[in-house]
């Protein structure tokens, strides 16, 4: 409801309902996925996880957008859009991330990133060291 339209972007493949597919994927675009993928996903653009779709992987894209069922951990630099119809059971790592009623969540959620913290609990330790 509150979240803008997906950006415009080439699809540039389609794993179809029915198809299954093990192995990694990498890719500029857009991929939609309908039907049953493990394994990793890499990409830099957006991954589309429609409804039915069953994805055992660890993802790193720009965006995810999850209508089906995601096992497995996200990295997205840009956002993760989980739908009504969505299931993630795994942790994401991204600055945007959209939960819709009825969805389905189970994980932890991060919003900075790595060097981040390493700054922040330096600066607690340092704190507490000089008391």
């Amino acid at each position: 409801m509150w979240e803008k339209k997906k950006p415009k972007e080439e699809l540039k493949a389609v794993l179809g309902k029915g198809a299954e597919f093990t192995g990694k994927m990498i890719f500029e675009g857009m991929v939609r996925i309908d039907g049953n993928f493990e394994g990793e996903i890499f990409g830099q653009g957006s991954l589309d996880i429609g409804r039915g779709a069953l994805v055992k992987a660890d993802i790193d894209v720009h965006r995810v957008y999850i209508g089906g069922e995601v096992k497995g951990g996200i990295k997205a630099k840009e956002k993760v859009s989980i739908h009504a119809t969505g299931k993630l059971c795994g942790d994401v790592h991204t600055p945007v991330l959209i939960v819709e009623e009825g969805a389905f969540f189970d994980g932890r959620s991060s919003m900075s990133d790595a060097t981040q913290k390493d700054s922040f609990s330096g600066k607690a330790d340092k704190k507490a060291a000089n008391g």
